[in-house]
C-alpha cells in the first residue's frame, strides 16, 4: 500500500466564517443549489458530527451516480473540516482511501484561502493515476469556485 499525499489552495474573495457556514454547516442544502451536478447530500448515518456519513448524488455524463463521505474531525474555532471519502464513485477500484483535510484562514481584502490536503492510501502496488489526480484538483477548484459564486450572488445568506 502506497500513501500519496497532495496539497492544494484556493483563495476566494468571501470571508472565511461565511464559506465555512456554507460549506460545513449548511453544506445538505447550500451545495445542491450551488453546484450544478451535484442533486442533493442526505445523512446516511449518523447526527452530523464525526462519524457521520453523507450521500451526495450527482449527475456525471448523464448518469445518476452517487460518493459517500465519512466527516472525521469538524473544528469550527479554527474552520477546519476532515472527511474521507468511502464509497461511490470517487473511490477507485486501486484506492484503499482518501482523506481529505479543510481549514479555511483569512485571505487578502476580507477574502479567504481554502488550504486543502488529500492523502490517497492505494491498494496492493498500485499507483496514483496522475491523470485522475490532475482531475480531482480541478473538480475541487471548480466546487470551492462554485460555493463562491453561489455566496455572491445571495448577499442576504449569512
Amino acid at each position: 500500500m502506497g500513501v500519496f499525499t497532495f496539497e492544494n489552495e484556493s483563495t476566494s474573495t468571501v470571508a472565511p466564517a461565511r464559506l465555512y457556514k456554507a460549506l460545513v454547516t449548511d453544506a445538505d442544502t447550500i451545495i445542491p443549489k450551488a453546484v450544478e451536478a451535484i442533486q442533493s447530500v442526505e445523512t446516511v448515518e449518523g447526527n452530523g458530527g464525526p462519524g457521520t456519513i453523507k450521500k451526495l448524488t450527482l449527475i456525471e455524463g448523464g448518469e445518476t451516480k452517487y460518493v459517500l463521505h465519512k466527516i472525521e474531525t469538524i473544528d469550527e474555532a479554527n474552520l477546519g473540516y476532515n472527511y474521507s471519502i468511502v464509497g461511490g464513485v470517487g473511490l477507485p477500484d486501486t484506492v484503499e482511501k482518501i482523506s481529505i483535510e479543510t481549514k479555511l484562514v483569512e485571505g487578502a481584502n476580507g477574502g479567504s484561502i481554502g488550504k486543502v490536503t488529500i492523502k490517497i492510501e492505494t491498494k496492493g502496488d498500485a499507483q496514483p493515476n496522475e491523470e485522475e489526480g490532475k482531475a480531482a484538483k480541478a473538480r475541487g477548484d471548480a466546487f470551492f469556485k462554485a460555493i463562491e459564486s453561489y455566496l455572491s450572488a445571495n448577499p442576504d445568506y449569512n
